[in-house]
């Protein structure tokens, strides 16, 4: 079979490279062999959006019924990719116009035929992967249509963005070693005659799970009735809980427990998918897209910094993002939890994706202390050279949304000064020496991270979508334009992420500042003419 990704071949058929689909084999990643010519895929095919005259954001919200025939996929174009699936002897399933994917079933060598690629199979200290290198190739009679392609690589995406606390420090905290979720809702003014009632908050979970009795458990601690949790499998994932509170059920629990207890009165569904891009870009668009939970709220703990991604993965979630944005749910993703090297070892700086996404709410990290029920001091969080720090800085993918122009965000640190979209736009108690209380896999402990930060976040919103009687959607050109101006942020000025610095106004650590969940009602009761 001749290999496509040899700029030195002719592709056959006037074949051309899908755009933004190149891959490298990860770094530290060892080829293991050829994959199994038999061996069956599923792989999602993303195809572009219909023409339009405007943003999405500015088009909605749009009724759910409604999105399909405004922003879903081209009329004609799942034809076109079902005969070219047909040639190659793949099968067509699940088609959907909304989301506008088509999944397509065949062997690694059928695959491999259909886009001119070697499957191989590589080991990694991460985990083993099915992957590829350099570019898709596509036959013209689709170029254009196409703007993804996912599942042919396998390799683990994303990172969870939650720490546990691994010593026992003198707290700050008065009340003793880290705070429960309901302590810092209350801290941060979150609406207190309020719980989310009428709302879902979605998540999204890419390994692990959860113990319904155990979490039960935790909210009876709390004097919280527990909330009402489903389960949603996507691409085979399923809530599958490892045993180990160090694993992915950190995560999981960490995520429904914050949000859960901020915010009783919410629906929770969570969404289980590999870690892959495949599995992310399907459990999103699954979330976005579900007409049965109706989340208004989307929370994201897990990413990975931006060169991490393939250009077409950035591209087709980006877009996602503005479905939601359509749709009036609001997405909230933590900034990592490295600092602004974002674990990437090349000594730059780096932003974490999917919070550098113009269209989701970044939430980063700060160390709160209080004392006698009110906030004593709040700083950027950073536990020191080599430990873990909210993420935060300047994209090297996405341009300066024009909410941010205001904003005064810096260029880059990195040597080419770039100008870009600046991360985070909010913050919240993050740090794991002043973080929260939770019951995972028997062991109560306390944990933090930006990965508790984004649920906060989730929960403050379900509140406020609760008493708006409307869900406030994209809300980051409100945050900014109008909330920040009422006093709705508590502006942290210390502290530093390695190489941004907190600092009066916005900063690439902590965006605009803490929440003050009674000012930012008040400023959106304000803004959208109500009483």
């Amino acid at each position: 079979m001749a290999v496509w990704n040899d700029p030195a071949a002719v592709p056959r058929d006037d074949r051309v490279p899908l755009p933004g689909s190149s891959r490298a084999p990860l770094e530290g990643a060892t080829e293991v062999g050829a994959a199994d010519p038999a061996e069956r895929l599923d792989v999602t095919v993303v195809l572009r959006r219909r023409p339009q005259s405007s943003s999405p954001r500015t088009v909605g919200p749009l009724q759910r019924k409604n999105f399909a025939a405004a922003l879903g996929a081209q009329p004609g174009d799942v034809d076109k990719v079902a005969a070219f699936a047909a040639e190659h002897g793949l099968q067509v399933g699940d088609t959907n116009a909304e989301r506008r994917t088509v999944v397509l079933s065949g062997t690694v060598a059928q695959f491999s035929d259909a886009f001119g690629v070697d499957l191989v199979h590589y080991r990694h200290p991460d985990g083993d992967y099915r992957g590829r290198t350099g570019p898709l190739m596509v036959p013209r009679s689709i170029e254009g249509v196409v703007e993804g392609v996912f599942g042919l690589d396998d390799r683990p995406q994303m990172n969870p963005h939650f720490r546990r606390l691994v010593s026992a420090p003198a707290s700050a905290n008065s009340a003793g070693l880290g705070f429960d979720p309901t302590e810092v809702a209350r801290l941060y003014s979150f609406p207190a005659d309020s719980t989310g009632a009428g709302q879902t908050i979605a998540m999204v979970e890419f390994g692990g799970g959860y113990h319904s009795a155990e979490v039960s458990t935790y909210f009876a601690s709390l004097g919280i009735t527990p909330p009402s949790i489903v389960s949603v499998g996507v691409d085979g994932g399923r809530n599958q809980p490892i045993g180990d509170s160090n694993s992915n059920d950190g995560e999981v629990v960490l995520d429904i427990e914050v949000a859960g207890a901020v915010a009783p009165g919410a629906n929770l569904a969570v969404y289980f998918a590999p870690n892959s891009d495949r599995g992310f870009i399907d459990a999103i668009g699954t979330a976005i897209h579900d007409d049965v939970n109706r989340p208004s709220v989307l929370s994201i703990s897990w990413g990975q910094a931006e060169i991490h991604w393939s250009q077409q993965a950035t591209t087709v979630l980006n877009s996602l993002f503005e479905d939601a944005a359509a749709l009036g749910v609001t997405v909230c993703c933590a900034s990592g939890d490295t600092g602004s090297g974002d674990s990437v070892p090349d000594g730059l700086a780096h932003a974490d994706f999917p919070a550098s996404s113009p269209h989701v709410l970044a939430c980063g990290g700060t160390r709160l202390e209080a004392a006698g029920g009110t906030i004593a001091r709040e700083v950027a969080w950073n536990d020191g050279p080599g430990g873990p720090a909210t993420g935060g800085g300047v994209s090297d993918v996405f341009k300066p949304p024009p909410w941010q122009h205001g904003a005064d965000v810096p260029p880059s640190v990195n040597p080419d000064h770039r100008r870009g979209r600046g991360v985070p736009d909010v913050a919240g108690n993050a740090d794991p020496q002043t973080g929260y209380r939770v019951l995972v896999d028997g062991d109560q402990s306390v944990v933090g991270g930006t990965s508790a930060v984004a649920p906060l976040w989730a929960a403050l919103l379900a509140r406020l979508n609760e008493k708006l009687g409307t869900p406030v959607g994209f809300i980051n050109p409100l945050l900014y334009e109008r909330v920040s101006r009422a006093g709705g942020f508590r502006d942290i000025v210390e502290g530093d992420n390695g190489a941004y610095s907190a600092r009066p106004g916005w900063d690439a650590c902590t965006g605009l500042g803490s929440p003050n969940g009674d000012a930012i009602l008040a400023a959106l009761r304000t803004a959208s003419g109500a009483r």
